[in-house]
């Protein structure tokens, strides 16, 4: 089969509910049903919300649990240039055949009802998860915690709260504490909750709702340390010390990431090794991530270009201090964002960090804004900007005039997929 046939199913799915985010588990409980209810029979499961820092935080899980001899499921979201990402079974991505049979199937027990493209979806890995044999299932929540389609296992092995912030504000409440609140809705009753670095008021909510639920808390600063030592990264918990490599994911936040990741690992019994792996094997596309080879390199050979797809406020910090990092270049910004996002947020952190930002509109996305409106606002937030019709046409302007520039394209995972693809 072709990978036409999954996006055939893919695209009747997408008209199954008129809204793409409906927070609400009624759906999904009524199809899981239909499935025979398989979130009842997946491998002892490790749920994960938060806003930054998920699926890092997955891929140092998923790297160590690898390393100690483990079949691993992981789930994940959004995909970055085919669906077929947000699934692997077994440590391998989903092939075309199973997919496709999959979805099919999945469609067909929905019986035309009403379903969101993420709740169904969601289903379909469920459903492949529960019918493939694997010692865990890493499962990444998609939007939230609480009402989110991921939320369906009453009895997780672990669950793992990343740092949380302000984002998605239109679905998770205005305030910290509210966003707090849907994110620690994935707590459950005794099960051990591993939680990332909070701002006070985030902590105060989670550590409530475990309270609640009996749930034993693992936390950063608390039960659990990891700092920067030498050039390594030191972990300490109450079973001892680890003197580890830092992350080879980039970035001073991958070591907050990196402990959680440890804090799980630890508290799920793998071996001194396989924390090891866990930083030092973990793959994580769109995350700072070098493009070292392809279409786009090519038209540029002596640039430096970087990928990112963080789009809050947060991910500007975060991005700005790795490129702090970085030795000095001169460094232009190729940044496109969904106009759900709050852009000046963004970018304000990135205005001491570049040369120049080259707004563009990201391709094929209805939700895009509009390349001028991004240019105004990064020149609200103090950078200066230009508008281009596209990145190739961006970069092209960027190296006749500095050849061996840094280009970071970012703002939008959306973006950062149609650069993978086209530069595949």
């Amino acid at each position: 089969m072709t990978q036409k046939t999954s996006d055939a199913v893919l695209a009747r799915m997408m008209a199954l509910h008129p809204k793409i985010i409906d927070l609400t588990l009624d759906r999904m409980w009524r199809l899981l049903d239909a499935l025979g209810n398989p979130q009842n029979d997946l491998p002892p499961v490790i749920h994960i919300a938060g806003t930054n820092g998920k699926g890092s935080t997955q891929a140092m899980i998923r790297a160590g649990l690898e390393a100690d001899g483990h079949r691993v499921h992981a789930y994940t979201s959004p995909h970055l240039a085919r669906f077929h990402e947000r699934i692997r079974l077994a440590g391998e991505l989903i092939s075309e055949a199973a997919l496709t049979e999959l979805l099919d199937e999945c469609y067909a027990a929905n019986n035309g009802e009403s379903i969101t493209y993420f709740e169904i979806t969601t289903c379909v890995a469920l459903l492949a998860f529960a019918r493939t044999p694997a010692k865990y299932t890493l499962l990444e929540v998609g939007l939230g915690g609480r009402l989110d389609a991921t939320n369906v296992v009453d009895q997780p092995a672990l669950t793992l709260i990343t740092p949380v912030s302000i984002d998605h504000q239109q679905f998770l409440g205005t305030t910290l504490p509210e966003i707090a609140g849907e994110k620690a809705g994935i707590i459950k009753r005794r099960v051990p909750c591993v939680v990332g670095p909070q701002q006070d008021a985030a902590l105060e909510v989670i550590e409530a709702q475990a309270a609640r639920h009996h749930a034993p808390i693992l936390a950063y600063g608390q039960q659990w340390h990891v700092g920067q030592e030498a050039g390594r990264m030191v972990y300490q918990d109450d079973a001892g010390l680890l003197d580890l490599p830092k992350p080879n994911l980039l970035g001073a936040h991958q070591i907050s990431n990196a402990g959680a990741a440890l804090a799980a690992l630890r508290q799920l019994g793998v071996s001194v090794e396989a924390c090891e792996a866990a930083v030092t094997r973990a793959a994580w596309p769109a995350r700072m991530q070098r493009l070292r080879e392809g279409p786009l390199v090519d038209s540029a050979p002596k640039a430096e270009l970087w990928l990112d797809g963080g789009h809050n406020p947060a991910a500007g910090d975060a991005i700005a201090a790795v490129l702090d990092a970085l030795p000095a270049r001169p460094t232009y910004l190729i940044c496109g964002m969904l106009n759900t996002k709050d852009i000046g947020g963004y970018l304000r952190p990135l205005a001491g960090h570049a040369e120049k930002l080259f707004a563009v509109s990201i391709p094929g996305e209805a939700a895009t804004l509009p390349a001028e409106e991004t240019a105004r606002a990064a020149a609200e937030a103090g950078l200066s900007a230009h508008e281009a019709l596209g990145v190739a046409e961006a970069l092209a302007t960027i190296v006749a005039d500095v050849p061996h520039a840094r280009v970071l394209i970012c703002g939008s995972l959306y973006l950062a997929g149609a650069i993978l693809r086209e530069n595949g």
